[in-house]
């Protein structure tokens, strides 16, 4: 048996017959795999039987896994359902992935509210929102959000509860919202434009057509000549998007059409959004690992991810692939929707037509994502070329660190240490340091104390893995750069090959990137490199100190602005220290206190009426 095997193996015994949801976990506990099975027992003995013949990718999860949990649920629907939710959850490494499914955009529609909004999200919540998406193109999300905008005056303040108003703003003058902080609309009236929002947004053009043909007739017939021409307006908008639209059904059916193209280790899935028979939009997305999975198998993993975090589900799915569990699928979906939904593999005719356009998409957008891939990995290898040349390296840099000082005149100093790997950023290794031992701007001593911290923190972990105390997965500090360069001149590189002297990493390559000329300034050596300006090496390093400028300023600007919150709540009567930590967990700035309505500033913890009175009077008396 493989590793963790052995030690699985009493449990395997024990495990019921029952339908369910099964997870194989590492030794820090986290899950590796979900999966379901009709019967536990005979899914999970399945791995165990065989081993050799194993996918390399089961092989390799096995062994890492050294505990199987596992959930009996009452039927195949339930572990299916279980089964979405725990991958949504912990997202395992060894499950076929949406990628990067947690940066999709969404356009959320708080119903919620008395006076609703629309604007984008990359969160979904269960809290009585409707959420449209998710979208892969920020750009389209963008677009229809300044549609909806353009046909539809609502109001694009922020707060969830409207603060009373004197006077509207100027979106009300130039009829681009209709002035409910100033109670110039009902909220009946304005809920009933957030509906026809929703239509619009489900592509269900004709039904609002219809709807905003019968207001528009109404408000001539009572002589409201004015309301009529608005609504004459919004019908020519909506209608001219409509045109733009392919009818491909004469049916005037909801459907989604997904079909998918295979590369290697991943595949490009694209769904075609058809709404009263009309094509209203198409999406791509990708899943990744999906090398050892029959095409089947891919499409109901897909189709599993998809339907299980978007808001829409339409009566009919047409699916390139056939699908082993299609009347479990449909089940499921139908239950999910409230209503019937049909999942068909057409063979021949329009549908087909259908899929088969929707096929030849998804090959297309795969073949230029690879090349956009290869044209992209080519310069970033022409770029680390450069650089290995330029500064005179042994090979070219895997790992580049930038470090910056921010500060305004000495007061919240702050440095940040960002991370380009392979010549990209590595978000999750960026870190930030508040500094401790300087008074004042003094920019060479911050620099020299960020340093001989970062490194220090890396002797530390090193050691501590060297004696198991830690896991590679705990050790933040412990990979070193390959290059680290310095945002400044010779002052601020003096300063960091200092630290990194003192704490014993002086062979770690060290540069000096001044901003006036762009010129890298290397230990002891008394004339600078001079890159020329398109060399990509050069451009790549100029990214990674504007990301590390970026990194600062933001953390110096967050400080600054809880000084200030801080400074401020100390003026007002009731509000220690307590009330003001609190406010500050639930508000980050002074601003969003100041749109807060009294019922919320109350519900904060440590707060009560007096208080939440005290600080909404404060506000509103400057």
């Amino acid at each position: 048996m493989l590793g963790g095997a052995v030690v699985l193996a009493d449990k395997i015994k024990n495990i019921p017959t029952r339908p369910g949801v099964y997870m194989y976990l590492d030794e820090s506990g986290q899950v590796l795999y979900v999966g379901k099975a009709v019967s536990l027992r005979n899914r999970v003995r399945s791995y165990f039987q065989n081993t050799a013949k194993q996918a390399a990718k089961v092989q390799a999860m096995l062994k890492k896994a050294v505990d199987l949990e596992y959930i009996v649920t009452d039927s195949e629907m339930e572990a299916l359902i279980l089964e979405n939710n725990l991958i949504k959850e912990h997202r395992p490494k060894y499950n076929i992935l949406l990628k990067d499914d947690k940066t999709y955009p969404y356009i959320k529609v708080t119903l919620g509210e008395r006076f609703p909004r629309v604007y984008t999200t990359r969160r979904v919540l269960k809290d009585g929102a409707k959420y449209f998406g998710p979208f892969t193109a920020v750009g389209a999300v963008n677009e229809t959000l300044r549609l909806l905008k353009k046909i539809f005056p609502l109001r694009t303040c922020k707060q969830r509860e409207l603060a009373p108003r004197e006077r509207p703003c100027l979106n009300y003058h130039i009829k681009r919202c209709l002035g409910p902080c100033c109670n110039l609309v009902e909220p009946q009236q304005y809920q009933e434009m957030v509906q026809e929002v929703v239509l619009f947004l489900e592509g269900r053009h004709e039904a609002l057509l219809k709807k905003l043909r019968r207001r528009m007739e109404e408000a001539a017939e009572n002589l409201e000549f004015e309301k009529a021409a608005e609504l004459r307006d919004q019908l020519l908008a909506i209608e001219k998007i409509v045109e733009r639209q392919k009818v491909v059904s004469t049916e005037q059916v909801d459907q989604d059409v997904i079909a998918m193209a295979r590369g290697f280790d991943e595949a490009c899935l694209m769904v075609f959004f058809i709404r009263g028979g009309k094509l209203i939009g198409r999406e791509h997305y990708f899943l990744e690992g999906t090398d050892t999975l029959e095409r089947g198998e891919v499409m109901a993993t897909f189709v599993q991810q998809f339907y299980n975090q978007t808001e829409f589900i339409p009566t009919e799915i047409l699916l390139s692939e056939e699908v082993e569990e299609e009347k479990l699928l449909a089940d499921w979906l139908s239950q999910l929707r409230g209503s019937k939904v049909q999942l068909k593999t057409p063979k021949r005719g329009d549908k087909y037509k259908l899929v088969e356009m929707a096929a030849q998409n998804a090959l297309l957008t795969l073949e230029q994502t690879q090349l956009a891939r290869q044209a992209g990995k080519e310069a970033v290898e022409g770029a680390l070329g450069e650089l290995m040349a330029a500064l005179g390296l042994q090979q070219p840099p895997q790992r580049l660190e930038c470090y910056d000082i921010s500060n305004i005149q000495g007061t919240e100093s702050v440095a940040s240490m960002v991370v380009f790997e392979g010549g990209k950023p590595a978000k999750d290794q960026y870190r930030r340091f508040k500094i401790r031992t300087v008074d004042g701007p003094n920019d060479f001593a911050s620099m020299k104390e960020t340093i001989g911290r970062r490194f220090a923190r890396a002797k530390e972990e090193q050691d501590a893995l060297a004696a198991g105390q830690l896991t590679p997965k705990q050790a933040k500090f412990s990979r070193l750069p390959d290059v680290v360069i310095i945002d400044g001149g010779k002052g601020q590189l003096s300063a960091a090959r200092e630290a990194m002297l003192e704490q014993g990493f002086a062979h770690i390559a060290t540069f000096g990137l001044a901003k006036e000329e762009e010129l890298l300034f290397a230990p002891g050596r008394p004339d600078p490199i001079r890159l020329p300006r398109d060399s990509k090496g050069l451009q790549m390093l100029q990214r990674l100190r504007d990301e590390a400028h970026r990194f600062a300023l933001t953390y110096h600007r967050k400080l600054r602005s809880q000084r200030n919150l801080k400074s401020v709540l100390d003026e007002i009567e009731g509000i220690g220290a307590v009330r003001r930590r609190e406010l500050y967990k639930a508000y980050k700035n002074l601003e969003a206190i100041k749109q807060a309505s009294l019922e919320e500033l109350a519900q904060v913890p440590g707060m009560n009426t007096r208080a939440a009175e005290a600080v909404y009077n404060y506000f509103r008396s400057k």
